[in-house]
């Protein structure tokens, strides 16, 4: 990661500029289109969001090492606290510090460069809070408190800090913007399109408005603009923006789906509203916690073959 900023970057400048710019055609398009049907207005509910969301998403990467991964592991312990409250668990105080805790320790050991203890934290996880009904001297519901702290800290903490690995990598930033314009652009162009022309519902209990033609039709759009944004990435090959852009597309519906599973067995929509139109923050970073560390290792290993 830079320990200057990204600001005087030319190639941050374009990107920024490509991304507002790109956010406000659409916007005036779906702002006169919006009276037209709910699926217009779905979407100017979505652009709306980003006229906020983009421009913090940019400033928050351009800015030197570490202030980046910090605001990722406040994200990371923003997204446990709200599992807990949607879990119903957040005043068992016990689990949720150690959570946060732990997961503070995973920026730290990202920072310092110690990925063999990040890769072990959640063993050690394990063995930490397995002591909570010991020292409470109670084993109700613990099995229920354990396995639930458990899945927060894989998912919102271990899985998703993968993007701070990333941060790490030369041209960390770039990689990490790129993977998250990618997921963005995948889920949003899998629904609206789905909308449209979805007709096979391959989880239709756990999600009606995913649909096998738009998740189709968002592959081919992400691949595409993966290929488009490729400048972003250290290494321009095919294999690596191939990766990103079958990465987003795919991967990220199955975080959708593990999110859908649990909201709808627990009866709970949304927690609340991170932004405007764009539901709470498990929302924003559900597609992450499997596209983040699968991308993160595929990376790694297509490095170590040099382009021929």
């Amino acid at each position: 990661m830079s320990h200057t900023s990204l600001f005087d970057h030319r190639l941050y400048f374009e990107t920024g500029l490509l991304i507002i710019g790109l956010i406000s055609i659409l916007g005036i398009v779906l702002f006169f289109l919006r009276k037209k049907s709910t699926h217009f207005r779905a979407g100017w509910a979505s652009v709306k969001s980003w006229f906020f969301l983009a421009p913090l998403i940019l400033l928050v990467l351009a800015l030197p090492s570490p202030w980046p991964l910090l605001a990722l592991t406040l994200v990371s312990i923003s997204s446990i606290k709200v599992f807990f409250q949607m879990s119903g668990m957040y005043h068992r105080s016990w689990f949720v510090w150690i959570s946060y805790i732990f997961t503070l320790l995973l920026g730290l050991t990202i920072y310092l460069g110690a990925d063999e203890i990040f890769n072990i934290l959640p063993m050690i996880f394990l063995g930490t809070i397995c002591w909570i009904p010991l020292l409470r001297n109670s084993y109700q519901r613990m099995i229920q408190y354990i396995a639930l702290s458990l899945m927060a800290f894989i998912f919102f903490g271990w899985s998703l800090m993968h993007l701070g690995r990333l941060l790490m990598l030369g041209s960390g930033p770039y990689i990490v913007l790129y993977l998250y314009l990618l997921t963005e652009i995948s889920e949003n162009v899998s629904l609206s399109s789905g909308r449209f022309f979805g007709k096979i519902k391959p989880f239709a209990t756990i999600s009606p408005r995913l649909t096998l033609e738009g998740v189709l039709i968002s592959l081919m759009v992400t691949l595409l603009v993966a290929w488009g944004m490729r400048h972003l990435l250290p290494d321009r090959s095919e294999r690596f923006w191939i990766a990103a852009g079958l990465a987003a597309a795919v991967l990220g519906r199955f975080g959708d789906l593990f999110l859908s599973v649990i909201r709808r067995d627990l009866g709970i929509r949304d927690t609340g509203v991170f932004i405007i139109g764009r539901g709470d923050i498990l929302a924003r970073v559900d597609k992450l916690i499997f596209v983040g560390p699968i991308y993160y290792y595929l990376y790694i290993f297509l490095q170590r073959f040099p382009h021929p």
